[in-house]
């Protein structure tokens, strides 16, 4: 049985942000997905949280049910920002952060601005490319080609050419939703991937922090992690080491067991029912 409370919206820092939350009970989660991860597509990894947590998972702006198209600002700021506002806006006075890849960019400037409330944070596998670094892994092509097929119309089969290694499951809620990503918001969030230098606030971050490695992701290597150790010595890291940069997708227990007891007890993915 899911653990779905409720689908919902908020206005907050003046766009309509759209949230789904699982759980509704225990101490208060929000997660912040990815690039082109619309909150829907998060929900089997919320139905783990919400055993121990009252879990809010976040459509970043420009993807989802969420405000979307011209006249939006779609940078790192602005989106910290919604974060902050949207906790704000829905009362939520205590939390535990939650990003993966781009979402982790954003929990950690959002947690530098507004350092109240946060109980924790876990960084994802998050981009630490910038002036000067390793560029990204990930090829622009890639988001480009698939996000306007999805807008012409695809299901399962027809995404199995940019995600072949996920279910069939995953791939036909990845082709239903992928036409919401607008391309320039997630344009404008890889070109902040090469532009914007993350490693300035890990000295900064206000609570305790998880950083989770994807050993065949690419996106941090070990001359990273040790350099993120010694910006932020009490940093937890941890690996998944059979699992790309999607990690839940390619290991979804060993995502959870990656947290250890660092959220406070351990995740088991068998107690989901």
């Amino acid at each position: 049985m899911s653990r779905l409370v409720c689908g919902g919206q908020v206005q907050a820092n003046g766009i309509r942000q759209h949230y789904l939350r699982y759980g509704g009970a225990g101490p208060t989660l929000i997660l912040v997905p990815g690039i082109t991860s619309p909150a829907i597509t998060w929900g089997f990894v919320a139905e783990i949280f919400a055993c121990h947590f009252d879990t809010w998972v976040l459509d970043v702006r420009g993807r989802g049910l969420s405000d979307s198209g011209e006249g939006l600002d779609y940078g790192m700021e602005s989106c910290a920002d919604d974060i902050n506002a949207f906790a704000e806006a829905l009362g939520l006075h205590r939390y535990h952060l939650v990003g993966h890849s781009m979402g982790a960019r954003f929990i950690m400037r959002a947690a530098v601005k507004q350092p109240d409330g946060v109980l924790s944070l876990s960084l994802i596998d998050p981009p630490v490319s910038g002036p000067g670094r390793r560029l990204y892994p990930g090829q622009w092509p890639w988001y480009q080609d698939s996000i306007r097929e999805a807008i012409s119309g695809m299901d399962a089969e027809a995404m199995k050419k940019y995600c072949p290694s996920w279910s069939e499951t995953q791939r036909q809620l990845r082709a239903e939703w992928l036409h919401t990503c607008y391309e320039p918001a997630i344009r404008r969030a890889y070109d902040d991937f090469h532009q914007l230098d993350i490693h300035q606030y890990f000295r900064q971050l206000p609570a305790k922090t998880l950083l989770m490695v994807a050993g065949k992701g690419g996106v941090i290597q070990p001359e990273d992690e040790a350099e993120i150790r010694e910006l932020c010595p009490d940093i937890t890291i941890t690996h998944v080491p059979d699992a790309g940069h999607m990690i839940p997708w390619d290991d979804f227990s060993g995502f959870f067991q990656a947290f250890g007891n660092f959220l406070g007890a351990p995740l088991h993915t068998e107690t989901q029912s």
